[in-house]
């Protein structure tokens, strides 16, 4: 069936409105103009859309099942001319991640990213904080750290506290730092962190004997799975602690650094690096926010 273009942009405004005059305002066409077209469409179909009523419409039943599908359609390919009308040429970006960070943050907000940067072709690789930018030709990597590397512009993105995770079973009965020396300690490559965790928790730290993992997410998922206790950046596993698999017995963090935006001095910048540095600042700065 031929439905008419115009008829269908009719029917839609006033069903959002169910208002002719609104309809007709916002298409700049006249209040006749606007009832034409759907009686015309009323009439194509064989239904009735709407019931006038002394001040203003209502949707039929037939009306309400067909509006969210125009609504749609309509959203569609107003989405898609944007695309066509964007006349900047399409850019690969290739950036490193920290496995954490990148499943834990960047992840969850990537269609974000690709309806705010459509001409942005993303590669994304992930790490576990070791990173040759010109040897893997990165455009950006994702760091932690202090900011401090040989060569590299860095930019801090956001803060990345650490505090105790287990799950709900091992968390029982925890009262004091303490009582964590009868627990298994998981351990990262950052051998000094429960030390220091310990110290800021003014507890003596015990001989720590738990595995060692070279990633925060594998860490977490031992955890998470009732390995032991680990140290982990809360604000990566927000996820989980919804979840009820992994939960923060106690209050005390740890900062041993931030989540770093890099890269090379001497590389120059693209369109497509501005667009994502811009993105990502305010994406992070955001979420600050509401994790605050």
């Amino acid at each position: 069936m031929h439905l008419p273009l115009n008829a269908l942009r009719a029917f839609e405004a006033s069903a959002r409105h169910l208002n002719l005059t609104r309809a007709a305002e916002e298409l700049h066409v006249t209040q006749t103009a606007v009832s034409q077209h759907i009686r015309k469409l009323e009439a194509r179909l064989g239904k009735p859309l709407f019931r006038r009523l002394p001040r203003g419409l209502a949707l039929t039943d037939e009306g309400q099942a067909l509006l969210p599908v125009v609504a749609e359609s309509f959203g569609n390919l107003q989405r898609a001319l944007e695309k066509l009308g964007d006349t900047r040429p399409r850019e690969v970006l290739t950036v490193g991640a920290v496995g954490t960070f990148a499943v834990g943050w960047l992840l969850p907000r990537l269609r974000d990213f690709q309806q705010a940067c459509p001409f942005v072709d993303l590669r994304l690789l992930t790490h576990n904080n070791r990173v040759d930018m010109a040897g893997e030709g990165l455009d950006f990597a994702i760091r932690f750290g202090d900011g401090a590397w040989h060569g590299t512009h860095a930019e801090r993105i956001m803060d990345a506290p650490m505090s105790v995770m287990c799950t709900p079973a091992l968390a029982h009965g925890l009262r004091t730092a303490a009582d964590l020396a009868r627990q298994p300690l998981l351990r990262s490559y950052r051998t000094d962190e429960w030390a220091a965790w310990f110290d800021a928790a003014g507890a003596p730290c015990p001989v720590v004997r738990g595995a060692v993992f070279d990633s925060s997410l594998t860490l977490a998922e031992a955890a998470a799975q009732g390995a032991g206790m680990a140290l982990l950046p809360v604000r990566m596993f927000t996820r989980e602690l919804r979840q009820g698999r992994l939960v923060q017995p106690f209050a005390q963090e740890l900062h041993r650094g931030a989540y770093w935006l890099t890269r090379l001095q001497s590389r120059p910048a693209t369109g497509a690096m501005a667009a994502f540095s811009d993105w990502l600042l305010a994406q992070t700065h955001s979420s600050a926010e509401e994790f605050e």
